[in-house]
């Protein structure tokens, strides 16, 4: 995978990048541009049973190899995880919530109101891009407990006030970080369920393949099998999810 700006070149194997490569530089100068050096990487992902070895060349110089990137807000890791893009979602709402502080934390402003600028502004930025997300435990609880820090310093307490995290939601009017991840992931699954079987966005949905051999270990949680754990635990039918008005009452997350 290569990247440039907000252009991706995606091939299977490393002479089919370096194939595209050279023909989007050809056709970038022949229109008067220039594919900038300095800006252009490449990241190799081991999904295949193969691995290449070598380098992705720009007119004879190489180009920077990374194992993470930054495209379109979200963060990519060449093995296919989520630890950076969380970790970069968090660090984005602890910047809206400092921006933000001097009224959230102004004691003039009713809580109900701080809640909803919360929702709008903050938790909006921390959920960006989550229903693509496989999540696991400490990636829930990462985000639950900056979460948490937030709503209590809206609230004006502290850890030590030990306040019930149930009191700072019916308070704030807010409702809790793991149930939002849910809806936000099955939204997108029956926004994905409801397109035609050749829709471009079911290309975007990665099949295993049976026949390729495992490495050793537990397999990465895949996005389909988060969706089968979260269908089980709300127990909602999977076929629901092609009727729209009823999809949207089963997973609907009412804000206290």
């Amino acid at each position: 995978m290569l990247f440039a700006d907000d252009v991706v070149l995606v091939d299977e194997s490393r002479a089919g990048v370096n194939r595209k490569l050279e023909l989007w530089r050809q056709m970038l100068e022949s229109k008067g541009f220039r594919l900038s050096r300095t800006k252009t990487e490449y990241m190799r992902c081991d999904f295949g049973a193969t691995h290449e070895e070598g380098d992705v060349s720009l007119e004879g110089q190489v180009v920077p190899k990374r194992d993470t990137f930054r495209y379109l807000g979200s963060m990519l890791q060449r093995d296919g995880d989520i630890d950076e893009d969380v970790s970069h979602r968090n660090k984005a709402g602890w910047m809206k919530w400092c921006q933000a502080s001097g009224v959230l934390c102004d004691k003039k402003v009713p809580q109900k109101l701080k809640g909803k600028f919360y929702r709008t502004a903050i938790r909006t930025a921390m959920l960006y891009g989550a229903e693509c997300w496989p999540t696991k435990r400490r990636h829930v609880q990462q985000l639950s407990i900056a979460e948490m820090r937030m709503l209590c310093w809206i609230c004006g307490h502290t850890r030590m006030d030990r306040v019930r995290n149930d009191d700072i939601w019916d308070r704030l009017g807010i409702a809790p970080m793991e149930e939002k991840f849910i809806q936000h992931r099955l939204r997108w699954f029956g926004h994905v369920q409801r397109r035609p079987p050749k829709a471009p966005v079911h290309s975007g949905i990665l099949k295993h393949d049976g026949n390729m051999r495992r490495a050793r270990g537990q397999p990465k949680l895949t996005w389909e099998e988060t969706i089968r754990r979260d269908l089980k635990d709300w127990s909602i039918p999977r076929d629901l999810s092609l009727d729209r008005s009823a999809w949207k009452a089963a997973i609907h997350v009412p804000e206290p």
